[in-house]
């Protein structure tokens, strides 16, 4: 006696479920990166500040009229600032800051000390090589305030 033969189409029915499940997984795949990685906001509470942009405007034309300009540099292992007027003249006050690494987040305080009027220094320490972001704000004697970034490359 002859065995019965099996139906020729048996199979069609596992390329569907195949189908589905390889579109499950690669969805799977794609929810994990989507949740895993950069999420592609650069500033935080970019909305708020983008809704008071008029102000940030208002502080740059306020920081123009000043007239005042600083020259940052890396000299060694100090950050050296100069602050001068439109005139060319040494700018009295004081300076704070931090050198802020944008990759990663990491925040480096300086401690600037008064080498002559309208010069500081400061001593950067440890830090690792590559790009770097000097955050600094200058306040000069009555009370008016000079935000100052600049970018540096450490060695």
């Amino acid at each position: 006696m002859k065995p019965a033969a099996l139906p020729r189409g048996r199979w069609i029915p596992w390329v569907f479920v195949g189908g589905m499940l390889l579109v499950v997984v690669v969805n799977m795949v794609l929810v994990f990166f989507a949740l895993t990685t950069f999420t592609g906001v650069t500033t935080g509470r970019a909305y708020d500040r983008g809704r008071t942009y008029n102000d940030v405007i208002e502080a740059a034309s306020r920081q123009a009229a000043l007239g005042w300009r600083a020259d940052v540099q890396l000299r060694g292992g100090s950050v050296v600032v100069t602050v001068k007027d439109r005139d060319g003249g040494a700018v009295p006050g004081r300076l704070e800051g931090r050198l802020l690494r944008p990759l990663e987040g990491t925040t480096l305080p300086l401690d600037f000390a008064a080498t002559a009027t309208g010069s500081f220094r400061a001593e950067t320490g440890a830090r690792q090589p590559g790009q770097w972001d000097a955050v600094l704000r200058f306040l000069g004697p009555d009370g008016q305030a000079l935000d100052i970034r600049q970018r540096m490359i450490l060695p």
